[in-house]
């Protein structure tokens, strides 16, 4: 999946270790349901849960960092696209994996 004919590379800066590590795959299935900014928040939040989730051992710094940096730029996808029910969708899903 090519992230600059999907119009989504702005939003990879910075992140493209972890788009080289797994989440373009990631971003490829979700792309066959949504749209690829919804795609990519939903790639974004996968990704980031699976960073920051290490069984039961806290992360380490940059593995939380760049988390953390996913689900702020997924954040921000959602909620350019003026669908408060799909961002609370979003929300209440990282909620129940975090908890």
């Amino acid at each position: 999946m090519n992230a600059t004919v999907e119009g989504i590379e702005a939003h990879l800066a910075g992140l493209e270790s972890v788009w080289e590590g797994g989440m373009r795959e990631v971003y490829a299935y979700y792309r066959q349901h949504a749209a690829p900014a919804v795609a990519l928040a939903a790639a974004m939040v996968e990704t980031a849960m699976e960073l920051q989730t290490t069984g039961g051992r806290p992360p380490d710094p940059p593995r939380l960092l760049i988390g953390d940096l996913c689900l702020a730029r997924a954040s921000r996808l959602l909620a350019e696209t003026r669908d408060q029910r799909l961002q609370i969708g979003f929300a209440r899903a990282v909620e129940h994996v975090a908890s």
